[in-house]
């Protein structure tokens, strides 16, 4: 394997790894008893992880899309 299609793969792997890792630490988070208040409201602590998660994934897609086309050029 030459040299840019491993780092191609390298992408591919790393964005498969974001996509599955971050939704199993969303739902230890959705779980956590910080994540709601007495009313049931998220809290600031559920937000940011939200959008930490969102965030990771997004950019792990697009790393994994990037990868995918690197790979198929």
């Amino acid at each position: 394997m030459d040299v840019p299609a491993f780092l191609a793969l390298v992408l591919v792997v790393s964005g498969v790894w974001s996509l599955v890792v971050w939704p199993q630490f969303l739902r230890r988070v959705m779980k956590d008893p910080r994540a709601r208040d007495a009313a049931g409201k998220a809290t600031k602590f559920l937000t940011v992880h939200v959008v930490l998660v969102t965030v990771s994934m997004v950019l792990g897609a697009a790393t994994a899309a990037i990868g995918i086309a690197a790979l198929v050029s």
